[in-house]
């Protein structure tokens, strides 16, 4: 599969997300090197709390050196309700590449996110193409 293939089933998982008025409906897949899944999340996954990328990197202890996440939204660099922001834990995972499909408004805090990857050396990728389908499932919120 490619990364429209891979962000597009990202965006399929945003869908399963309990709805929330005070946090965004996000999907998240880990692909490893070879290309093969490694893991999925979404938010609300197991706890109010989680976000989807950070489900995702739970679920494995699998060596992500050179691994792929592939989010429906670009994965946060700040947060409230725990101490490291998904942009930290797949910096400290050993992933090397990021791709999303919208951009996080600046509704619950400020989009740094893709930032952070970059200034760690994680290759960052913005599929737009596939934005409309990662909003669809926080439409309450916007």
């Amino acid at each position: 599969m490619d990364d429209l293939g891979w962000l597009a089933l990202a965006c399929d998982l945003a869908a399963l997300c309990p709805p929330s008025r005070t946090a965004f409906s996000v999907g998240a897949v880990v692909v490893g090197a070879d290309g093969r899944e490694i893991s999925r999340g979404h938010s609300r996954d197991h706890d109010p709390n989680d976000h989807a990328e950070e489900a995702a990197l739970a679920r494995t202890d699998a060596d992500l050196t050179g691994a792929t996440v592939y989010s429906s939204l670009e994965p946060c660099g700040r947060r409230a309700s725990r101490p490291r922001p998904c942009a930290e834990l797949i910096v400290a995972s050993g992933a090397r590449r990021v791709v999303f499909a919208w951009r996080e408004p600046a509704l619950f805090a400020a989009g740094t996110g893709a930032e952070i990857l970059a200034a760690a050396g994680v290759e960052v990728v913005e599929l737009p193409e596939l934005a409309d389908r990662a909003r669809e499932p926080n439409a309450h919120l916007l």
